[in-house]
């Protein structure tokens, strides 16, 4: 029997990247997984992936994180269909780097809506279901940007540090309750997240900058290792940086 054997978890934006690869080494571990994002087509090859892979159930449930309704049905539909949430990870982000002095209002607008606001709904639709279980467990995934902030992330910064007190906050309030929370801090990563920058500075600046970035499966590993852990451990944060070359 795996680790994670009939347990359930839930990814957001899991469509790609860090999600995707998330879905893949819980799925590995034993866990059913529920896979949730704007783009169903995607979810229904990856979860077709996943169960010709491993011997657990992959779910797909379209979900848009900033719309409350939508996370609601979300976690929802998990429970009637494999009767608890053992795991959501709240992985949905954007990360639209600008300066301030350009002006992206919209684009600082749907950061706050993705990257706040969808873990808040995450957190509201799945927490009261995980204290009815007296178990359960968050994994936010935040950002080394919520450790530090340099110029054109300034924005995006400070959602990703919402997220990072966010997980301190829960931490401290549900030690005792038996749901245990995470926050997974990535350095660079090779996803798509930098293909939605629009700033034209910014894209001039990353074309001078050289580094060797993480793979999407190096943070799957992180949060497989924080939920395969015994239930009376909690590993409260994981930075995962990458190495730079000489």
């Amino acid at each position: 029997m795996t680790k994670l054997s009939n347990k359930v978890a839930i990814i957001t934006g899991a469509s790609s990247g860090i999600g995707k690869a998330i879905a893949h080494h819980l799925a590995d571990t034993g866990a059913n997984v529920v896979l949730a994002a704007r783009r169903s087509e995607r979810l229904q090859e990856l979860a077709n992936e996943i169960t010709e892979s491993y011997n657990v159930e992959a779910k797909v449930v379209e979900t848009d994180v900033t719309k409350k309704e939508d996370v609601e049905q979300l976690v929802k539909e998990t429970k009637d269909q494999f009767g608890s949430v053992d795991i959501l990870v709240n992985n949905a982000g954007v990360m639209l780097l600008s300066f301030l002095k350009n002006d992206h209002v919209d684009e600082w607008e749907q950061m706050v809506d993705v990257n706040i606001k969808g873990v808040l709904f995450g957190i509201h639709a799945s927490l009261p279901v995980m204290l009815d279980q007296d178990a359960g467990h968050i994994i936010n995934v935040s950002s080394v940007a919520g450790h530090e902030v340099f110029p054109s992330s300034t924005v995006y910064s400070a959602t990703k540090y919402a997220v990072r007190a966010l997980s301190m906050g829960m931490e401290k309030e549900l030690s005792r309750s038996g749901v245990r929370v995470t926050n997974i801090s990535p350095g660079a990563v090779d996803t798509e997240l930098t293909e939605h920058i629009t700033d034209g500075e910014v894209l001039d600046m990353f074309k001078d900058r050289s580094m060797d970035p993480l793979e999407a499966n190096d943070i799957a590993r992180a949060v497989a290792y924080a939920a395969t852990q015994p239930s009376n451990v909690n590993v409260n944060e994981v930075i995962v940086r990458p190495m730079h070359k000489k």
